[in-house]
């Protein structure tokens, strides 16, 4: 747990600019998002999320993280889900536009991450070693709440692995006493549901290859597999807790 939090610590104290810079640019891109979503824009956005999730890989977890048992393995999780927008960059799958039926949920999702900090400060931590806007919950929670709100056509396979970091938020209130995931935890459950039911009932009776009903179950398994890894995860993290305890 030392470990786990000095190397937020680190983290926050060399890159807190750097962080202000991103929250700045994510939150002008948002507002345009939602008020002028040009395609300018919405390419724009995509180049965000690519860097924000190439930044929690490369920066978070291969820098400053690296004293952390399986850090290279988080490093390759937000490394492909960095790849995942960079595809959909490509491929335009993402269409970034408005259903207008979840705004209200999606905005305080979008807003969470300002909380975490928030949080942290009450339970009387400080800065450095606090949770911040710019850490891999936080993203998570973003990406839900801003893909929530343009969800009419979204990469299911972004909501399929930042889902799986949801889960895996639960273990970390505990074992790290962090209680600001449970935000990421039970909030984004509700989306999710979103996500899915409306994906699979939006596309049901049509003729695409795989069918809507082979992806749904290829969808569950590759849900299993990545929920079977980071299981693994969990018992060592498990096992090097009762280690250091005995």
């Amino acid at each position: 747990m030392e470990i786990f939090w000095n190397t937020i610590a680190q983290y926050n104290l060399h890159t807190w600019i750097y962080q202000i810079i991103i929250i700045l640019i994510g939150g002008i891109l948002s507002v345009l998002l939602y008020q002028k979503p040009t395609r300018t824009v919405k390419i724009l956005m995509k180049l965000f999320f690519i860097f924000l999730n190439g930044w929690i890989a490369g920066v978070y977890y291969g820098i400053y993280c690296e004293s952390r048992n399986y850090s290279m393995v988080q490093v390759l999780f937000w490394g492909f889900v960095a790849f995942i927008w960079l595809y959909d960059l490509y491929v335009g799958y993402t269409t970034f536009e408005r259903t207008y039926k979840y705004d209200k949920l999606a905005i305080v999702l979008c807003l969470f991450p300002f909380v975490y900090p928030v949080i942290s400060l009450l339970r009387g931590l400080s800065f450095p070693m606090i949770t911040s806007p710019v850490m891999p919950c936080s993203v998570a929670i973003f990406t839900i709440g801003l893909l929530l709100s343009f969800s009419k056509k979204v990469n299911i396979f972004i909501i399929l692995f930042i889902g799986q970091w949801a889960l895996l938020g639960l273990s970390k209130v505990y074992f790290f006493q962090i209680p600001e995931d449970l935000l990421l935890s039970v909030s984004t459950f509700p989306a999710l549901y979103i996500f899915f039911k409306q994906y699979i009932n939006s596309n049901l009776d049509k003729n695409t290859k795989p069918s809507p009903r082979v992806l749904k179950w290829l969808l569950v398994i590759m849900c299993g597999i990545i929920a079977i890894f980071f299981t693994i995860i969990l018992y060592h993290e498990i096992g090097d807790a009762k280690n250091l305890i005995l």
